[in-house]
């Protein structure tokens, strides 16, 4: 299919031990969304159809079909065999053939830019948020961020206050991916590691309290336009 070939809007980004991050190409661009569209089963054709914005409507087609594309790939099938399943809270796994497979993946998007990790085994979360000013921090900060965190960011100012949010944020928000419990899991009862947070290390193995038996491989990965993290279960059986 074209959109794997000459029009490819996806690339690898960073490999992290066993993970791999591609980074998607979020941009408008009208020969893409079209053949990004082909790669929709009709059950995702209906989904897209129900974005009122473009916007949305774009990040979702674009990095849909990416997904399709890299984990057709991976998993040596047709399109026309991949399917996805969704855990209680939401989380997608693939389906071939009608049978879950075994590999480990995650997207976000923020803006013109998107993030897709893979992993063979061990639960996986990315998150990227695009650097941009937001009304109404204070807000989020009380009621996401733990009291080591808030400390931190009412010693920031300007836009480094900014960037120390997103970069906090991205990082708890990769974790909570991961563990895939979604919004049951309230994201102010653990910090993000001190030296990743505070940019003195950009990787870090972590133990979140309520689960103490897991190791986590958590990762900043950001840059100047976007923040971004990625967290890699460790401790599989």
């Amino acid at each position: 299919m074209s959109a794997y070939h000459a029009n490819r809007w996806w690339n690898l980004f960073r490999e992290i031990g066993d993970a791999t991050v591609m980074y998607v190409d979020l941009t408008p661009h009208v020969v893409r969304e079209a053949s990004a569209f082909l790669w929709l089963d009709e059950k995702e054709r209906s989904r897209y159809r129900q974005f009122m914005y473009s916007g949305p409507r774009r990040r979702f087609v674009l990095c849909r079909a990416a997904l399709r594309a890299i984990l057709c790939g991976k998993l040596g099938c047709g399109n026309e065999q991949l399917a996805f399943g969704e855990s209680c809270y939401g989380k997608p796994f693939a389906v071939v053939d009608e049978t879950p497979v075994p590999i480990s993946f995650n997207v976000s998007h923020s803006g013109k830019h998107g993030l897709i990790a893979f992993a063979p085994v061990g639960r996986l979360g990315v998150d990227i948020e695009e650097i941009l000013p937001r009304r109404n921090l204070e807000g989020l900060i009380e009621d996401v961020f733990g009291p080591g965190e808030q400390c931190d960011l009412k010693l920031a100012r300007g836009c480094q206050k900014t960037r120390l949010f997103f970069r906090i944020w991205t990082i708890k928000e990769a974790l909570l991916k991961a563990i895939g419990a979604g919004l049951a899991f309230d994201m102010s009862r653990f910090e993000a590691p001190s030296a990743l947070r505070h940019g003195t290390k950009d990787v870090s193995v972590f133990k979140l309290p309520q689960i103490p038996a897991v190791r986590w491989r958590m990762e900043y990965i950001g840059n100047e336009e976007f923040a971004a993290a990625i967290a890699h279960e460790l401790d599989m059986e």
